[in-house]
């Protein structure tokens, strides 16, 4: 059975990525203005993921998420609700993944 999406919270961070996402914000002086922005890029079967640090503009919905401001476009909010951001590290590299829940 699945679970209802809460529309004040429609995307989950993990701790790790929590973590990771503010170490970077303070690394690199990042102003308190910005935030994580999350939505999609192109459409169809060429769609992937966009995550990145931005401010946000007029046509955004703005979030706080356990400490982490998190901007998402008006347009991209259906694709995104229920999106779990996590981080991970291997002996490959490292990075941040995205998940439908």
């Amino acid at each position: 059975m699945k679970t209802a999406i809460d529309i004040e919270q429609p995307v989950q961070i993990r701790p790790e990525a929590r973590a990771q996402i503010l170490d970077t914000l303070s690394a690199n002086k990042i102003p308190s203005e910005y935030g994580l922005r999350v939505g999609i890029r192109g459409g169809g079967c060429g769609a992937s993921w966009l995550l990145g640090f931005d401010m946000p503009g007029e046509s955004d919905e703005t979030y706080l998420l356990d400490d982490v401001r998190v901007i998402i476009d008006k347009k991209h909010l259906l694709y995104v609700l229920g999106l779990t951001i996590g981080y991970e590290q291997h002996v490959d590299g490292s990075g941040f993944t995205v998940e439908r829940t």
